[in-house]
């Protein structure tokens, strides 16, 4: 019977249909981090049980953490006491366990979806979890990755597999050649706003199409990172020479190991013949840059654009659109280029890898932020990311332009660590949510790409890329 690469994944890790209906499927990998691993820990400790298989578990500190640390930094000096607990408990709880981590102090910490591949632990056909949602990210090897709550962490750590009902089968084919200065992320943002975030409820999204044959990993992984966005659980890329070759370069597998293993990857992708529950064909040509204007991702328009009014044709309906513009001090007749940013930020795990910081340094090079901008920060995605960049004189270029730079973390997407926005502040983001008060309480958040957003730095406003 034809299958999908979605279906491919579930039927090779597939242990056992329940009673209930869901399934019992085994996890290769566990991506653990300091917000979601401490009630896990907890709750083996009380049944006295031990991870059932130490290696397939792999920890940093990446939420909380400050990002203005410097080389003799150590969690003793974390301000925040309840972000402190937390590193320190992830710290002894591994510590414990024998769980590798990549701590504070590690040249190698980082956002747990960027050193993940980094680093060679994840590879294509693993099914892969984390107490987050952004693990979607890792599909971009042809993995069958999602995030999961405290309690499933627990489950994960102690027999090594997770109960969850099979999904549906949707693809998403990008077809045609971007203009420049578009990016993968304008092109995940345009099928956000035509979809909307409840477009993807209940399936697997696979993406597929010459566009994505032509694009590097860093691009994939911004894809299926957002997928989440698109109401999806999994987002999927089939493996193919661009997945192989950045495995070779990053993983710490034999020649022979290698050579095995490429053997299956090859086959992991959907039949030609194979049947998908919904499918969406979009020539990427016609795509402008995409900017948020509201409180979701699927409020999202070309970037100069004029931003929608109440009888609207979009996904959001009229009381949201009518909140969402109050939240965002926004006026009827407005374009988002009429809008004055306070703050930038490039980075989070959708937007902080070395591509992100080379696209954003070309645009800023030679030039200065704007007087009208209170800061500008750059946080690289870990601490590979962060000295590549220092390798290519990038932290330079962006601190003689006025940027701040910073150490790895989650930083500002989410503003459980000090980097957050003042009430009413607007920042240009290249986060992947703009939720209220999700950057800080009150605060402004629109999404948008790395060279978006550095245009944006040195304009104060949004304005054209060329």
């Amino acid at each position: 019977m034809p299958s999908t690469l979605y279906d491919k994944l579930w039927n090779e890790h597939h242990i056992k249909t329940l009673d209930s209906g869901e399934s019992l499927i085994y996890i290769d990998r566990q991506y653990l981090h300091e917000v979601t691993s401490p009630q896990a820990f907890e709750g083996l400790t009380k049944k006295d049980l031990k991870p059932w298989r130490l290696g397939a578990n792999i920890a940093t500190p990446d939420h909380n953490v400050p990002t203005e640390r410097g080389r003799s930094f150590t969690v003793e000096n974390i301000d925040d006491n309840i972000s402190k607990i937390q590193v320190v408990e992830l710290d002894k709880n591994c510590n414990k366990f024998g769980i590798k981590q990549f701590d504070i102090t590690s040249s190698n910490q980082g956002i747990v979806h960027v050193i993940g591949p980094e680093l060679g632990y994840t590879l294509p056909g693993m099914t892969i979890v984390c107490g987050d949602s952004h693990t979607s990210t890792h599909g971009a090897f042809g993995c069958l990755a999602m995030g999961i709550g405290t309690s499933e962490v627990e489950h994960v750590l102690a027999t090594q597999t997770l109960k969850v009902s099979k999904l549906l089968n949707m693809r998403v084919v990008f077809q045609g050649k971007p203009q420049q200065g578009v990016s993968s992320k304008d092109i995940v943002l345009y099928l956000i706003g035509k979809i909307g975030t409840a477009g993807g409820n209940g399936h697997a999204i696979e993406f597929s199409g010459n566009y994505i044959e032509n694009i590097s990993m860093e691009a994939r992984m911004t894809i299926c990172n957002m997928a989440i966005e698109a109401g999806a659980k999994v987002g999927l890329i089939a493996p193919d020479t661009t997945t192989i070759e950045y495995v070779k370069k990053h993983s710490s597998l034999s020649d022979n190991d290698l050579t095995l293993a490429q053997n299956h990857w090859n086959k992991l992708s959907s039949d030609t013949d194979a049947i998908f529950d919904k499918e969406i064909i979009i020539d990427v040509s016609n795509i402008k840059p995409q900017v948020t204007w509201g409180t979701s991702p699927e409020m999202v328009v070309d970037y100069d654009a004029t931003l929608p009014d109440l009888n609207s044709d979009i996904q959001a309906n009229k009381k949201n659109i009518e909140l969402a513009k109050q939240y965002m001090g926004i006026e009827e007749g407005q374009k988002l280029t009429d809008l004055k940013f306070d703050r930038v930020f490039i980075g989070s795990c959708t937007n902080s890898r070395i591509e992100d910081l080379r696209e954003a340094a070309i645009a800023i090079k030679g030039k200065k932020v704007s007087e009208t901008i209170t800061e500008a920060i750059v946080v690289p995605g870990s601490g590979m990311v962060k000295a590549q960049a220092e390798s290519e004189g990038l932290d330079k270029i962006f601190q003689d332009a006025g940027f701040i730079w910073r150490d790895p973390g989650c930083s500002m997407c989410l503003g459980m660590n000090p980097d957050q926005l003042k009430p009413y502040e607007r920042c240009a983001s290249t986060s992947n949510r703009n939720f209220e008060g999700r950057q800080g309480n009150l605060g402004r958040t629109h999404l948008m790409s790395p060279l978006m957003a550095a245009h944006t730095a040195i304009n104060g406003v949004i304005g054209e890329l060329l």
